[in-house]
């Protein structure tokens, strides 16, 4: 939890971004959290009433405060889509809560902040076509299972294939990766599917999930990516969408390597290389 206050710290520190391009979320309101999630997953979270069950797949002590947080960073990755439409991109220091599904939450993740964007921008017509490139090591499969029946929205997940979730749901487009698979074997099947789903479906906006945990450091990840590896998954991502005028909305999701410096640098890239790509 560490890493939401140090990333913007480090970022301002080190001149990377400036106070001025800071936004702060409303929360999210209901209309838009019900375009996502069941009345009933929304009643049991606003009145705190989800089962020791249902608690316990998400693994938060369930209260008030953290049903406020996730309101809000919901209303982040909405901003920042709206922001990108402008600016090309922008970033949610928080968000990727990829494990959440329609009508429950499971793997720390409660609301799920891009699905609830994505809806909300079709709802609103701003959007005939989204693309969520999930590149967290641990499969979208709340994303996925919203978006099953929806065409107008298209999910790509690369993620370690014997890695939670152990039970996997089926994306658009699914790569899995084996155990220790390094930068050369990730970024190769980067390199070729990315450009051709772009080209392929066309979308109005991507949601990039820039998750960290692909690290050969993570204590969860079970891949062998190095930071520049890491860094250079950034830089392609964004450059395939900048050379294509492509809006990108990011989220952070993963990252849990021993050492909170290593965290915050693989996150700090990611900046970093927005900044540089589209200024």
């Amino acid at each position: 939890m560490e890493k939401y206050t140090l990333l913007p710290e480090q970022l301002l520190y080190e001149g990377t971004i400036s106070e001025s391009v800071f936004f702060a979320p409303e929360p999210l309101p209901e209309a838009a959290i019900l375009r996502t999630h069941t009345p009933g997953y929304w009643h049991k979270l606003k009145t705190n009433t989800l089962d020791r069950k249902e608690a316990r797949a998400i693994g938060f002590p369930m209260r008030p405060e953290l049903i406020a947080r996730g309101r809000v960073i919901a209303q982040g990755t909405l901003d920042c889509a709206r922001i990108a439409f402008r600016e090309g991109v922008a970033l949610n220091i928080a968000g990727g809560t990829h494990h959440s599904f329609a009508e429950r939450g499971e793997g720390f993740c409660v609301f799920n902040d891009i699905a609830i964007a994505a809806n909300e921008l079709l709802h609103s017509g701003e959007i005939s076509k989204a693309l969520v490139v999930d590149l967290d090591v641990h499969q979208g499969n709340g994303t996925a299972k919203i978006f099953e029946h929806e065409p107008r929205v298209f999910t790509l997940s690369f993620h370690g294939e014997k890695n939670y979730p152990h039970r996997k749901t089926t994306s658009d487009l699914d790569v899995g990766f084996p155990d220790k698979t390094g930068d050369a074997e990730y970024l190769a099947r980067l390199y070729e599917v990315l450009p051709n789903v772009l080209d392929r479906e066309r979308p109005d906006i991507v949601f990039y999930l820039s998750g960290v945990d692909i690290l050969a450091t993570d204590k969860l990840g079970r891949l062998a990516c190095t930071l520049d590896g890491c860094k250079e998954r950034d830089r392609f991502v964004f450059q395939t969408c900048y050379d294509r005028n492509l809006p990108v909305s990011v989220s952070m999701g993963g990252g849990y390597s021993e050492r909170l410096a290593t965290i915050i640098e693989a996150h700090a890239n990611t900046y970093r290389v927005a900044e540089g790509i589209f200024g």
